[in-house]
């Protein structure tokens, strides 16, 4: 990402969507949330992201990701996982199955409510796992991921919608 691109992109402000290939409801949506609608809640309103929710449900992660506390959700797509799937020449609930489905989920996971401002300026994010995200702009991980969308709130913070699965060390 060019230094011009990346100024555009911060640009947009906090509270703005940026919506690069339709990426759901929760996408379109923008705004602040409606009180005490969570991320969890959030994710499951949206169109593409039944995977992510179940997968949460499946590592005991509904608790965590619904809380108070506040926190800053990299939500694959649907498409995200089932690409993830396809590769690796898996079904999609092979995936949902994997031993250590908690701490990749967690991986896509960081503590405090951060606005694509403070993501895209960050050159490594530190996340639930104890393990840490590169950042180039909007490429996490060296092309693992591409943030494509951007800022939606939630009562408990903010999830940025990535088009890949993010995978840890």
């Amino acid at each position: 990402m060019t230094d011009i691109q990346r100024r555009k992109f911060i640009k947009l402000g906090t509270g703005t969507v940026l919506a690069l290939g339709g990426v759901g409801t929760a996408g379109a949506r923008g705004g602040p949330p409606r009180d005490g609608e969570t991320i969890v809640d959030v994710a499951a309103e949206a169109d593409d992201f039944d995977i992510l929710v179940e997968a949460v449900g499946e590592a005991e992660l509904v608790d965590t990701l619904s809380g108070n506390r506040q926190l800053t959700v990299f939500a694959p797509t649907d498409e995200a996982f089932e690409e993830l799937a396809e590769e690796l020449d898996v079904e999609v609930a092979d995936l949902l199955e994997l031993d250590d489905l908690e701490e990749i989920l967690l991986y896509h996971v960081t503590s405090g409510r951060r606005s694509a401002n403070s993501v895209v300026n960050a050159p490594r994010i530190e996340m639930l796992n104890d393990e840490t995200v590169g950042v180039d702009g909007t490429v996490l991980n060296d092309g693992q991921a591409e943030i494509v969308n951007i800022d939606i709130e939630a009562s408990n913070g903010i999830i940025h919608v990535i088009d890949g699965v993010l995978s840890p060390e």
